[in-house]
């Protein structure tokens, strides 16, 4: 059985790990399917994985990327199970439509600990993984208790609370940025950049005319009898009341004097029946509460407005688009901040913080992006050169080299 993996070197620059030279994207997967196989024959039992995440739906959507990827390589039996808050909630509603089962953990922490404690003493997992969010805390005390091993994945630029709490007991800590290893055990980090789900890493092989079309059926034709610019505007999982405000005030008369242009427009469940009510209908403009396709939405846009959420920045890496950051300020540790900045250093995204966003600023920049043609092409050459699209598959070949270690007889 293969040994226990050692974490990826690390340079000193606290930004993302530079591209290197690595093995394809079908060699990853094939030794991949070899070492699953290996530690799937190691023990009598299936390989279980148990993911915890919750929240925000960076952590959610990681860990969907990570058991996508685990049963996308395994050629036999392999069993996942996701933890996290019951319904209504994000981990809920995403387990839901995906092919895991789902085991809910109450909110309160003492009989959150005794629910996950049960849910994995079932499942009897090889590993647990937790992707962040309240849920992991409950379950990964609830694995030292029952003696399992677990492995962290942490978003940010800044590591969570939880993270640094947990570092010293976890089998390893993967990181998608280099920063957070001065404030963590670094023998214990390796640094692979952040899971992103499979659509999205194979979103640049629909054309864009096709994208386009998806979002705009009844435009047909005249989409390409024109260079067509599309706006994509992302306000987080719950949307951005703030983002919604700068863009209500000045999307019609943009959409009027750029004739070419088009806005997919999330504005998350919470705001979308306010702006739904203000909005005045354009055919070159689709509001929507979620975009459940973020593949398709994507492959259509030339442009991406967004908050700086850690997954919203790797998406935006691994699909090579340049982008308009906007940080929440009020996140804990002011990560997105953080990412935001490491955006601008790593591909020249460009950066609005909230003092600073309004109809106006909004506008200004989102004009000069779409004006430069060579700045559009740098950004996201830069972006495509920094992005790990193979971060998946690198972390689940880690975790199985580490159950392959434990649970060799």
């Amino acid at each position: 059985m293969a040994a226990t993996a050692h974490p990826t070197p690390l340079p000193s620059h606290h930004s993302l790990l530079p591209l290197t030279l690595r093995p394809s994207a079908r060699r990853r997967r094939r030794a991949l399917s070899l070492l699953i196989t290996r530690c799937q024959l190691s023990g009598p039992d299936p390989l279980r994985v148990a993911f915890a995440c919750g929240g925000a739906g960076g952590h959610v959507y990681a860990a969907i990327a990570l058991a996508d990827e685990l049963h996308a390589s395994s050629s036999s039996s392999t069993s996942s199970l996701f933890l996290g808050h019951p319904s209504p909630s994000l981990e809920s509603a995403a387990a839901a439509s995906s092919p895991y089962p789902f085991a809910p953990i109450p909110r309160c922490l003492p009989h959150a600990l005794l629910a996950a404690a049960l849910h994995l003493r079932r499942f009897r997992p090889h590993v647990l993984v937790a992707t962040g969010g309240a849920p992991s805390l409950p379950a990964c005390l609830a694995a030292l208790l029952l003696g399992l091993p677990f492995v962290i994945q942490d978003q940010d630029a800044g590591p969570a609370p939880a993270t640094r709490l947990l570092a010293p007991l976890a089998r390893r800590v993967f990181l998608g940025f280099n920063a957070p290893v001065r404030l963590l055990p670094k023998r214990k980090c390796a640094v692979y950049g952040n899971p992103v789900r499979m659509s999205i890493r194979k979103c640049r092989r629909i054309s864009k005319a096709d994208a386009v079309a998806s979002f705009f059926p009844r435009l047909g034709g005249t989409l390409g009898e024109e260079r067509v610019e599309v706006l994509l505007v992302l306000g987080g999982t719950e949307g951005s009341p703030e983002i919604n405000v700068a863009l209500l005030n000045m999307y019609y008369e943009m959409l009027r004097e750029r004739k070419n242009r088009y806005i997919i427009w999330q504005t998350g469940p919470e705001g979308f029946c306010e702006m739904e009510s203000l909005v005045r209908s354009h055919r070159r403009l689709l509001l929507t509460p979620f975009l459940h396709e973020m593949d398709i939405a994507y492959a259509a846009a030339d442009v991406v407005v967004s908050r700086a959420g850690s997954m919203s920045c790797t998406e935006v890496l691994v699909t090579g688009k340049p982008s308009i950051l906007i940080p929440l300020p009020t996140i804990v540790d002011d990560h997105q901040t953080k990412n935001a900045y490491i955006m601008a250093d790593v591909m020249g995204a460009k950066v609005i913080t909230e003092d600073e966003l309004d109809s106006s600023s909004l506008r200004s920049i989102i004009d000069e992006v779409f004006g430069d043609e060579k700045l559009m092409s740098d950004m996201s050459q830069k972006a495509l050169s920094a992005a790990r699209p193979n971060a998946s598959t690198d972390i689940i070949r880690h975790i199985c080299s580490l159950i392959g270690s434990l649970y060799t007889t």
